[in-house]
């Protein structure tokens, strides 16, 4: 399965309790930035620029719990920078996993070693490595010998009984080829998913690796193709938007990011202000401003936290995407 029973049963039960409220807007995912530094520098990487004034800044335990309390998504993205940075990040994961909330921990792995010692297996518990390709690629996008060290990590935790899936940027320079042989490498760690994002510009991030939605489109022709052969985490549904079969609108409140700053408005990519509380982010952001893509900052975003949360919301609308959806669900 792609989806863990215990994940599925948790998303359904929230989705029936928010339409039977007849809530317009709902969270969920709470992407939880516990600090914004990090042991690597990848070229890629928006957070420590953006936020490199005040890198040094961190969510304490209480402001991570008091978060998790005021939005009441039942996944909760454990992020950064690199979030194993964080002295209490093994308390910070426990205590999420205490309020029966499933967790990606989204980590290079260099550190996930030692960490591992701190937690133990569970169901809601999924560890998200990021790799963006075998050792030539990864190591030039994030520095030498680290995809040795995070492959590493990945058979540590997984023998230890750990879940542990992966997240893989896409940038213009990408081959099928080496994605094809990627995922047959990752498929045979054992790896019970992997997460594909496209490359693109954002805000404080803007050079010649990202692709445009042109480039994207053409891109993923290519892994929707591929995506009944291996564990590929994106939904049908986003895949084919990402090719151009399909229009999804944003769902920019869908995926809300706090970080010490606070909540980060108005969504993960953008940021034009922060606001103190989850009510007041939720009051005060122009939704329809995003959701329309008016902002020409949405230009190229195609991005999985903005139209994953669309595909759910409105996945049932159609009777094809109910049964291939279900036959993803259950490869």
């Amino acid at each position: 399965m792609r989806v863990s029973l215990s994940l599925g049963a948790s998303m359904v039960k929230y989705l029936i309790k928010n339409r039977v409220l007849l809530r317009k807007r709902f969270p969920l995912v709470l992407m939880l930035e516990v600090t914004h530094l990090c042991n690597l520098a990848c070229e890629g990487c928006g957070r420590i620029r953006e936020y490199r004034e005040t890198m040094r800044q961190m969510l304490s335990l209480e402001e991570c719990m008091r978060a998790v309390d005021e939005c009441p998504a039942p996944v909760v993205t454990v992020t950064g920078g690199e979030p194993l940075m964080h002295p209490e990040i093994d308390k910070i994961i426990n205590s999420i996993l205490e309020k029966k909330r499933h967790i990606y921990l989204c980590t290079n792995g260099i550190l996930l070693p030692e960490i591992m010692k701190k937690l133990k297996p569970s169901k809601q518990l999924n560890i998200n490595v990021h790799i963006d390709g075998l050792a030539k690629i990864h190591d030039a996008i994030a520095g030498k010998g680290v995809f040795e060290r995070a492959t590493n990590a990945i058979k540590e935790a997984i023998q230890a009984g750990f879940r542990v899936c992966t997240n893989t940027t896409i940038f213009k320079s990408t081959s099928e080829g080496e994605i094809k042989e990627l995922f047959s490498y990752l498929r045979g760690l054992g790896v019970s998913g992997m997460l594909v994002s496209p490359g693109f510009s954002f805000e404080h991030n803007d050079n010649e690796i990202f692709l445009c939605r042109k480039e994207v489109q053409e891109k993923f022709g290519f892994i929707y193709g591929i995506s009944k052969d291996y564990k590929i985490l994106n939904s049908p549904l986003y895949l084919k938007f990402l090719k151009g079969e399909r229009h999804l609108s944003c769902t920019p409140w869908g995926n809300p990011t706090r970080n010490y700053m606070g909540w980060k408005s108005p969504c993960y990519l953008i940021t034009d202000n922060h606001y103190r509380t989850f009510n007041e982010y939720m009051e005060k952001t122009d939704w329809k401003k995003y959701q329309e893509g008016s902002d020409p900052r949405c230009k190229n975003c195609m991005m999985h936290c903005g139209f994953e949360p669309t595909v759910v919301l409105q996945g049932g609308k159609r009777l094809a995407d109910i049964i291939e959806m279900a036959k993803w669900s259950f490869s």
